[in-house]
């Protein structure tokens, strides 16, 4: 066992979600608190001087003054060869895929390309305090090679997939149902709990894939019972429209997938505007989870998430940035969106809630919060240092704060990558602001 360290702050995370449990019960807080960290794993938590008196009296103690710690933020929709093409001008969700998104994810035919910006990426996010995604790549294998090579490198948590297409977009993207088996087999072989690493099969969406290529997909879940599935759902009027005109057979955009077997608890949609009553009950049953992305169908003007709806009918929601089509890395910035569509509805989004959404509900989301989400003891070290004194306007408005709550919103609506003072990754440093 490696020596322990100590790590001195205020600290706050989730323990429920406020939702169920009530907001009392879904967490906790420690004004002067302290996190032991040993061999990357969460070996005690509490008011710092109870943590401190079980502790060896020559044991590191690192002390963050105007800080806060909370657990790591977790991305549960993203796509790591968008980076270099957010903030693309002034298209709806096909026409924005065909004039920039396709074109960029064709330069990933060259590994090279894929390994920078894989790169790239995976600090951008660090930067941000992300310290898990679920994250797409292209259709291309090299691309996903890339991306795991990166991230099994900073011992990130992360899920990813090559891409499934092989209708309705450029030659040069197009697979097929049998390359897209075999690439798939083989990266899972590679790379599926390798280190940290998870792999999601990756079909993009219901109107790329053919029959064959999606009952490819179903198949390789049945295959490999702990794989995950990423996708598309209901994101745009227009989508729901084609869906059905491609597939005329089925009841609908949700009963595409689920004709081919690919809901389920490690199943996540991302999006999900635009779903029908039957397709929410159908979503609960199967326990499959929905990827939030406020920047994303903001930005697209795709649509606005009803949350207590699903959340009526006990669907698992994460939040995502959904870079790049999303607008920022930063779950902040992310969260203050989510905030603001929940208030175009007449909804309240407690920053109790977007804490739970970005961090323990997103673990929860991805079925990993037996590992990640909150700081609880036992689970992986990953976790955020916050500066409460991040820029001016922040520090003059922490100064009229009377309560956490208070603390939250802030940092919600003011805050953005600058807030992110340090983040951790399995108990190692991985970021430091300059």
């Amino acid at each position: 066992m490696t020596q322990a360290t100590a790590y001195r702050a205020a600290i706050v995370h989730c323990l429920a979600d406020p939702a169920r449990a009530g907001l009392d019960a879904s967490y906790a807080h420690y004004e002067d608190g302290v996190l032991v960290v040993a061999d990357g794993q969460i070996s005690d938590i509490g008011p710092a001087e109870q943590v401190l008196a079980r502790q060896p009296a020559n044991i590191q103690v690192l002390h963050f003054e105007n800080k806060l710690v909370t657990a790591g933020f977790i991305d549960t929709h993203i796509h790591f060869p968008q980076t270099e093409m957010i903030a693309s001008y002034g298209e709806q969700l096909l026409d924005w895929l065909n004039n920039y998104t396709f074109p960029e994810e064709g330069r990933f035919a060259d590994p090279l390309h894929a390994k920078r910006v894989a790169s790239f990426f995976l600090d951008e996010l660090l930067r941000n305090g992300t310290t898990t995604a679920m994250v797409f790549g292209t259709v291309h294998k090299a691309s996903v090679e890339a991306f795991f090579t990166e991230s099994d490198r900073r011992n990130m948590r992360m899920i990813a997939g090559k891409v499934m297409m092989d209708r309705h977009a450029p030659d040069y993207l197009l697979d097929t149902p049998e390359s897209s088996y075999v690439d798939s087999k083989d990266l899972i072989a590679r790379w599926h709990n390798k280190g940290r690493q998870l792999y999601a099969v990756t079909p993009r969406f219901a109107p790329t894939s053919t029959a064959e290529q999606l009952e490819v997909a179903g198949r390789l879940l049945q295959e490999h019972e702990d794989v995950y599935l990423q996708t598309h759902l209901s994101e745009n009027t227009q989508e729901v429209a084609w869906v059905k005109a491609l597939f005329p057979e089925r009841a609908g955009y949700l009963d595409v997938y689920d004709h081919f077997g690919l809901l389920g608890p490690r199943s996540v949609f991302a999006h999900a505007l635009h779903l029908e009553q039957a397709e929410c009950e159908r979503m609960a049953a199967t326990d499959s989870v929905i990827s939030f992305c406020p920047t994303s169908n903001l930005f697209l003007g795709s649509g606005l998430l009803d949350l207590p709806e699903l959340e009526r009918h006990q669907v698992r929601v994460g939040l995502g940035t959904d870079v790049g089509a999303g607008t920022s890395f930063s779950m902040l910035r992310t969260i203050s969106e989510a905030y603001k569509i929940q208030q175009l509805q007449q909804h309240k989004l407690h920053p109790l809630k977007a804490l739970y959404l970005a961090t323990l509900g997103g673990a929860r989301a991805l079925s990993l919060d037996d590992k990640i989400g909150n700081l609880a003891m036992g689970k992986e070290a990953d976790f955020v240092v916050l500066d409460l004194h991040a820029t001016p306007l922040i520090q003059m408005r922490m100064k009229n704060t009377h309560n956490l709550f208070e603390q939250l919103f802030v940092l919600m609506m003011l805050g953005d990558d600058r807030v992110i003072a340090q983040t951790y990754i399995a108990g190692r440093r991985q970021y430091r602001r300059n």
